[in-house]
């Protein structure tokens, strides 16, 4: 339990940073850049000793994983934005909610020898669509009316690029990896893609002097990297303390990022929660509990 409580935490972690950013003038988008040679450098140094790493450029997988690289940054870059925009907790609502998209692909196309879905767990995906929407109704300053713009979207985006990449996650697990023990390698190779496709829009973003260097984004990459990688790592140690049994690890861990998420939003930054944003909190956790009902009635006995 204790790889997944950290787990938890560093996720929230990565929201707080992105919230605090602007108080310290450090630039997002940079921080975002940087933050991935630092997961590079953080995810080597966790290597065996008896582990090389090395890019075989004849594998398919080793191609999807730069492509889901570059997808990386993108949700990254969006996610960076809904919080400072839309808040943490609808930001983290629609991260954690999109975990529909992968489920219904690994249900209805990949057909993965998982649980038999029955009609309380598609309950849950349907109410889980529901508390993502819920989730983005947020009230402008002086307004009483609801006014919608394209800021509304952006946790939508959210919910739509995480549910994308891990879907292709899921995707090369079943059709690519070999074996468990590729997980560090293959997520390090991912990272090289976020890494050149984050470098790559630094350096035309400078040449049209969009962009100058500062110490302080620098700095930034630092706090957001290492809570980055560590967040995804201690994730997969969980996975493997309780036998792989994702069903049963990732419904709490989401539960528990958006629970610990609005916590301290509240608490931190007084982030106020309109009544409709409380009930997808609660929709959100009522989701995926019907999703992954069967296994937490096991536990439970």
């Amino acid at each position: 339990m204790l790889f997944l409580c950290l787990s938890i935490l560093l996720s929230v972690l990565l929201l707080l940073n992105f919230r605090i950013f602007p108080r310290f003038q450090v630039n997002t988008f940079q921080a975002i850049v940087f933050n991935y040679p630092v997961c590079f450098l953080t995810g080597f140094l966790l290597l065996p000793r008896d582990q090389a790493f090395s890019v075989d450029f004849f594998q398919t997988w080793t191609w999807l994983a730069f492509g889901l690289g570059v997808g990386f940054i993108i949700t990254f870059i969006l996610s960076g934005i809904s919080t400072q925009r839309m808040g943490i907790t609808a930001t983290s609502l629609a991260n954690n909610m999109s975990l529909v998209i992968p489920v219904c692909f690994s249900l209805f196309l990949f057909q993965s020898k998982g649980k038999s879905f029955d009609v309380l767990n598609y309950t849950g995906l349907v109410l889980a669509v529901v508390a993502v929407g819920l989730s983005t109704f947020k009230k402008e300053e002086g307004q009483t009316v609801r006014v919608f713009g394209w800021n509304t979207l952006l946790p939508v985006a959210v919910f739509l690029m995480y549910g994308t990449t891990n879907t292709m996650i899921n995707y090369m697990n079943i059709r690519y990896i070999p074996s468990a023990d590729k997980t560090l390698q293959v997520t390090l190779t991912m990272v090289l893609g976020a890494i050149a496709a984050g470098l790559l829009m630094l350096v035309i973003r400078l040449i049209q002097g969009k962009e100058t260097i500062d110490r302080r984004n620098l700095i930034g990459a630092i706090t957001l990297g290492v809570p980055n990688f560590l967040s995804f790592y201690t994730l997969l140690l969980a996975l493997s303390q309780f036998g792989g049994n994702g069903a049963f690890v990732y419904p709490l861990y989401n539960i528990g990022v958006i629970l610990v998420a609005a916590l301290s939003a509240t608490l931190f930054f007084r982030e106020k929660l309109l009544v409709v944003n409380r009930v997808g909190l609660l929709l959100a956790v009522l989701a995926i509990g019907l999703i992954s009902w069967q296994e937490l009635a096991q536990v439970v006995r």
